[in-house]
């Protein structure tokens, strides 16, 4: 039996979300079974590209989709944004050392099979469609995830 990696990811910074597609990466790589459980700011990590649905929501839910990040590659960082320019900065330099981008730990991550579990409870309060979320994310109740997590050998909140 394989080890096991659950990872809450509750963070919808650049930097944060980074940190957890690479160790989902990597522990995939390493033969573990790997669970990322979006909840919350976390949701904004596995948003469909672009996608926009203000069909069924509420007025504050369609004001908040006019404000996040519309992809996962124009999340903010979480010190030294400055408005942008910090995750401006950080992109540029994961460029110029030749490393991969968000939206690439994240292709990877669903290529490896890694399972998304989206939170129930936060897609209904922050307005989130099953549509909207990638195809891979399955949605789950707190539960369910508790579940995941005492099955599994490590569990990272970030």
């Amino acid at each position: 039996m394989n080890k096991r990696l659950n990872l809450l990811l509750f963070s919808g910074e650049y930097d944060k979300a980074l940190a957890a597609l690479i160790l989902a990466n990597g522990a995939k790589e390493n033969g573990m079974d790997v669970t990322i459980f979006c909840a919350f700011w976390g949701l904004l990590v596995i948003r469909k590209e672009g996608y926009e649905n203000s069909i069924d929501k509420t007025i504050s839910q369609k004001m908040f989709e006019k404000m996040i990040p519309k992809n996962a590659e124009d999340l903010n960082i979480s010190n030294m944004n400055f408005l942008g320019a910090g995750q401006r900065m950080l992109k540029h330099m994961m460029k110029e050392s030749d490393k991969p981008m968000l939206k690439d730990f994240l292709d990877g991550a669903r290529h490896k099979n890694v399972k998304f579990y989206a939170c129930k409870l936060s897609q209904e309060v922050m307005g989130f469609t099953k549509e909207e979320l990638i195809d891979e994310a399955i949605t789950i109740e707190v539960d369910q995830y508790l579940k995941d997590a005492l099955e599994s050998d490590i569990q990272l909140f970030i």
